[in-house]
């Protein structure tokens, strides 16, 4: 099966098949060690809940693209489009193993252990050198499936209020690059 082949299926399906791709971009290539799983209309965590904006157009788009945004004021997350044309899913990368130009890694995250360099979304974009400037991205000859993990784990994702507790984040369960659950803090 190819990359497109997974990625044009269902998100719940396309998430966990991703754990082990490994994913080269900015001269850093990364060994997926965990996703997350946003159902577009379907699901209240997803950008695309409300519909289709400028933001989140990525999302409706082709399967294989790369949907990127800035949170926080400071962090870019990138996310992969996936699912029929037309209709909005995508798959956060949350984190990886470096395990190629890991001294570009380590100049773009200075001080960071060898482990924390892609372990979170926003350090895994800062890793590979992703930012706006990448969204809409075709990632053919930039993510290729790989051995999956022997064992994966899912449970609730991070961060969100709305829909936090559907166990659509996958990992490989014991890898240490995987980021550590933080619930969503109570306003």
């Amino acid at each position: 099966m190819t990359l497109l082949d997974v990625l044009a299926g269902p998100v719940l399906d396309a998430a966990p098949r991703l754990l082990g791709a490994r994913f080269t971009h900015g001269g850093v290539t990364v060994r997926l060690t965990e996703v997350e799983a946003y159902d577009g209309s379907h699901d209240p965590g997803s950008h695309a809940h409300n519909g289709r904006t400028n933001r989140n157009a990525v999302m409706f788009g082709p399967p294989g693209h790369l949907y990127v945004y800035f949170t926080y004021g400071m962090h870019h997350c990138c996310n992969i489009s996936c699912g029929p044309q037309g209709e909005a899913s995508a798959i956060l990368l949350r984190a990886g193993e470096v395990v190629d130009g890991i001294e570009i890694a380590r100049e773009r995250r200075p001080g960071s252990p060898d482990r924390d360099l892609a372990r979170g979304p926003g350090r895994l974009c800062r890793a590979l050198g992703i930012d706006r400037n990448d969204n809409g991205l075709d990632l053919r000859d930039q993510l290729v499936l790989d051995t999956p993990p022997p064992h994966i784990s899912a449970g609730p994702r991070v961060g969100l209020r709305l829909a936090a507790e559907r166990p659509w984040r996958f990992w490989a369960t014991g890898d240490p690059t995987v980021s550590r659950y933080v619930p969503a803090k109570k306003r």
